[in-house]
């Protein structure tokens, strides 16, 4: 079964409340489940107990004219920030100070991500938020990897994300979606249990892409973001931890999610416009489980709700737009086939 296919399966059951695909039940038992088990209980031990709280990035952030932008952070240990030694060097400070400079209005940072939360939180970080802002203008969400570490059925996991999406877009909030990354691309957890989670973690995105942009929000694709970064420069890109991102790391996976922020705002800067795709950058449109399972193969890579001849169905659902929004992308890419599942 291709990773589309399962994409729109996790994310229909989603929807519909019915369990999940067991993609990883035969390869579980084909390499023993004490195999796993082992694996990852020895990676817990590697990459946890060695950072504190995350640093609270709260507050106003850029300075000017009209009332301050207001953007809500929900999700995981990397929307908190751990890792990072100062409050300025978090996802969302980067990204307000960021959104600060190019509308030159401040932004109000009100971040509710929390430590080790799973899907299943997010609901309740929403509630937190909105206790203190009624409307937010955007919102990011980064959350999947404990959901994938604890096993916890993706069905479930997804239903959540949606459920929490929708909420905010029926306040008229705009959502951007940083996806599951890549976990098998960290080098502490071993084979075999690598190759399985990254299957885990890369189904877990597509799924995720599926069901955000059927409730009517965006999705950036973190991938194997810091992969490369983590095998050249461990010491630079990752915390002390070899798990979660050092300020270097956090520095890089907000440029990959500013632009999508920037366009879910309508706010003009460097490839930040809601524009027609581009074939030759590998972008295009298409069934929104198509273009997620090629999403997940490229970090950075966005897809958002979008019309085809002022339809938003078409046979195989609904349309979305693939676009690599990254400055460093070249121009021989493969085009984005519709007909073509990932």
């Amino acid at each position: 079964m291709g990773r589309a296919r399962r994409a729109r399966k996790l994310a229909s059951a989603a929807a519909y409340g019915g369990g999940g695909i067991a993609a990883a039940g035969a390869a579980l038992s084909a390499l023993g489940y004490g195999v796993i088990k082992a694996e990852g209980a020895l990676a817990r031990h590697v990459i946890g107990g060695h950072l504190d709280e995350a640093p609270d990035d709260d507050g106003l952030y850029g300075a000017g004219p009209g009332t301050p932008v207001e953007l809500v952070v929900l999700g995981d240990s990397t929307a908190a920030g751990l890792g990072a030694d100062h409050a300025h060097e978090t996802i969302g400070a980067i990204i307000a100070t960021g959104v600060a400079a190019l509308m030159g209005r401040s932004v109000r940072l009100t971040n509710r991500a929390v430590v080790g939360a799973e899907a299943a939180d997010l609901e309740r970080q929403l509630a937190n938020a909105l206790e203190e802002v009624m409307r937010p203008e955007v919102c990011l969400i980064m959350i999947g990897a404990n959901d994938v570490t604890r096993r916890i059925e993706r069905a479930t996991s997804v239903r959540h994300l949606e459920v929490t999406v929708r909420r905010l877009r029926a306040l008229g909030t705009e959502v951007v979606v940083g996806t599951c990354p890549d976990l098998g691309s960290v080098q502490p957890i071993r084979q075999p249990l690598r190759t399985i989670i990254r299957r885990w973690s890369r189904d877990l995105a597509a799924a995720q892409t599926v069901a955000v942009v059927e409730a009517g929000g965006r999705t950036v694709s973190l991938g194997d973001l810091l992969g490369e970064e983590f095998t050249r420069e461990p010491g630079t890109m990752f915390s002390r931890d070899q798990f979660h991102p050092s300020p270097a790391g956090y520095a890089r996976a907000a440029a990959a999610l500013l632009p999508s922020v920037c366009a879910a705002l309508g706010v003009w800067g460097l490839d930040t416009r809601d524009r027609a795709p581009e074939p030759r950058r590998g972008e295009g449109v298409g069934p929104v489980a198509v273009a997620a399972g090629h999403a997940v193969k490229e970090a950075g890579t966005e897809v958002a709700p979008t019309d085809v001849a002022g339809q938003s169905r078409g046979p195989r659902g609904r349309w979305a737009v693939l676009l690599r929004r990254r400055g460093e992308l070249v121009d021989d890419r493969v085009e984005f086939d519709l007909n073509q599942p990932a």
